[in-house]
């Protein structure tokens, strides 16, 4: 199915996408273009704050939705906004008793103090390679490869962004494809195949992560 649409779709003026990439995804894979079909277009809200968007990375990790909600809301209510300055004058006890662990606590507090002292110059990152950013941002303590390519995602809008360490991005793809296992040469085919689409098909990886879609057989078009 090709999507002719007249507008492309924006989210927040960061990330946008439309017809390009959907119907790229569509003609290279024809399960991917069953998903888009069966969900029409996603719309994920963004954070073009690439502060607040560091931090609320770091509370959501290995967490549920749910959780992370609720323990960003806390903070954000103690901090009155989420910025280095204010994150910087709060002690890691402080941020720990909004529901999250020490450890996330002393990062959000590290990465504070790396904005604030110019060692991570987030006004530059925007020019940043995908490569450079997640080198940037590693850096930090506690910042890896997921939390990077979640900020270049929900952040930064870049456009192929498929993260191996996302869990439910797997979950997904197995579900999408009827895998019980995913090895990551497996995973890696798929990313070459989405590519330079890969924030695209993010999105119908994580629709298809829910759980009525595991081991569910694939409904077919009939186009």
């Amino acid at each position: 199915m090709l999507w002719g649409l007249k507008q492309r779709v924006r989210f927040m003026a960061i990330f946008e996408y439309g017809a390009k990439e959907l119907n790229w995804l569509a003609k290279r894979d024809k399960r991917m273009a069953q998903a888009i079909e069966r969900f029409g277009i996603i719309s994920r809200p963004m954070m073009p704050d690439l502060f607040a968007a560091l931090v609320r990375n770091i509370v959501d990790q290995q967490i549920s939705t749910k959780a992370a909600v609720t323990v960003n809301g806390r903070l954000r209510t103690l901090a009155g906004a989420i910025t280095p300055a204010a994150m910087e004058q709060l002690t890691a006890q402080q941020i720990q008793s909004c529901g999250m662990s020490m450890r996330k606590a002393l990062y959000i507090k590290g990465a504070a103090t790396a904005v604030m002292s110019g060692e991570l110059d987030l006004a530059a990152i925007g020019g940043y390679t995908d490569g450079e950013v997640i080198a940037a941002l590693s850096r930090l303590p506690g910042i890896g490869i997921w939390t990077a390519e979640m900020l270049m995602m929900s952040s930064m809008g870049r456009p192929d962004i498929l993260s191996w360490g996302d869990l439910a991005i797997r979950r997904g793809m197995m579900n999408l494809y009827r895998h019980r296992e995913l090895p990551r040469e497996r995973f890696e085919r798929y990313r070459r195949r989405y590519s330079p689409y890969g924030s695209t098909a993010s999105l119908y990886l994580w629709a298809y992560s829910a759980p009525e879609y595991s081991l569910q057989p694939i409904v077919k078009s009939g186009k």
